[in-house]
């Protein structure tokens, strides 16, 4: 892996050399833009249903998405590798709408969070001694940890602001979820806001391939969630047809009746509890770690962590892996819920080791 110096060099001068100028605080994002429609054009960059794999990296990535019973599929996607133009990091996302404009918020959101992270974190990079001298790996670690955290926290923040200044989109009763991840050689970084999950595989001791939560579901009831909540004169309760299902409400217990203590949007309760802000944890990956699926609330309805494991695990080409677990998953909503509408369902599958025996092909179906 690239030591944290040389890692930050070799990003400036990666940016410079293309670009013939270092990032400035007003171009940065722009900057990003170009990068990010480069690494579409070599097909590094995936907002649909297919594969990602970098011919410099060892990451695979399997990516489908569909369309539930409710309407307008709300859930987007997407799957950057060699992010930043650096060939030991990708980055995942999944942005699950809701509300009446619920697939234009989930879009915007997925259009600025990848660009703004990137620019945020070059500006947090620039303001840091690239000599600091880290004399155990652990502060070097932390310190790598921190700058991603502060980056994405004002990430959050100005993508939640742009959603509620835009002439354009009405997000007052609409918001969408995002849950994203930054894989830097062995490190990994999460950012979860809302309901969406990040499940890892690895092998444990015994040899069995178990599943690790890494997320944690922000969920209204959650203690310190609701803390904030009623603290902010929201409300917290179930409908009686909706026995633990716990939604978030206005003072008047009318509106709007959201599953979710995070979100971006739904300004109509942000002055009472809801917020945008981003649970941001770190993992290391070690080679026990095999694979980590990143998925909308739509597959964990029906079907539990150790499920999904198993169900990736057993798909022999793992190009067709995140399709068949969004398939399984409708099979489940038709047994265990019928006659309510299956919600929209994207997975990601990200594999550490790419899969060299099976022949890969990138099409739009994921089969």
């Amino acid at each position: 892996m690239v030591l944290f110096p040389s890692f930050v060099n070799g990003l400036v001068r990666s940016v410079s050399l293309k670009k013939e100028k270092r990032y400035k605080k007003n171009d940065g994002r722009k900057e990003v833009e170009a990068l990010a429609k480069e690494a579409r054009k070599n097909e590094l960059l995936l907002s649909s249903s297919g594969i990602v794999k970098s011919a410099k990296a060892n990451n695979f990535a399997s990516v489908f998405t569909s369309k539930g019973q409710k309407g307008v599929n709300q859930d987007r996607l997407v799957v950057w590798e060699e992010f930043g133009c650096q060939e030991d990091m990708i980055f995942c996302g999944i942005f699950d709408g809701h509300g009446p404009w619920g697939h234009f918020v989930a879009k915007r959101v997925r259009k600025l969070v990848p660009a703004s992270l990137l620019s945020n974190w070059q500006e947090n990079l620039a303001a840091t001694s690239l000599d600091l001298d880290f004399k155990m790996e652990e502060d070097k670690n932390l310190h790598r940890f921190d700058i991603w955290k502060q980056s994405y926290i004002k990430t959050c923040a100005s993508v939640d602001e742009d959603l509620k200044q835009h002439s354009g989109i009405d997000a007052f009763q609409s918001g969408s979820t995002a849950l994203t991840i930054i894989k830097q050689g062995e490190h990994l970084i999460i950012a979860n806001v809302g309901d969406s999950r990040a499940v890892l595989a690895t092998t444990s001791m015994d040899g069995t391939l178990t599943s690790l939560q890494l997320t944690t579901d922000m969920k209204p009831n959650l203690p310190k969630e609701a803390e904030r909540i009623m603290q902010s004169r929201g409300r917290v309760f179930c409908l009686e047809d909706e026995p633990g299902v716990y939604r978030v409400w206005m003072p008047n217990g009318k509106t709007p009746g959201l599953a979710l203590s995070r979100a971006f949007g739904d300004y109509c309760v942000k002055d009472f509890g809801l917020i945008s802000v981003p649970d941001v944890t770190q993992r290391k990956l070690t080679t026990n770690d095999q694979f980590l699926i990143l998925a909308s609330d739509g597959v964990w309805d029906v079907i539990s962590n150790e499920e999904a494991v198993k169900i990736v695990s057993s798909t022999l080409h793992k190009e067709k892996a995140a399709k068949k677990l969004v398939k399984w998953a409708m099979h489940e909503w038709k047994r265990k819920k019928r006659g309510i509408a299956i919600d929209d369902i994207s997975v990601i599958c990200l594999f550490f080791n790419s899969p060299s025996t099976h022949k890969l092909h990138r099409n739009k179906n994921g089969g």
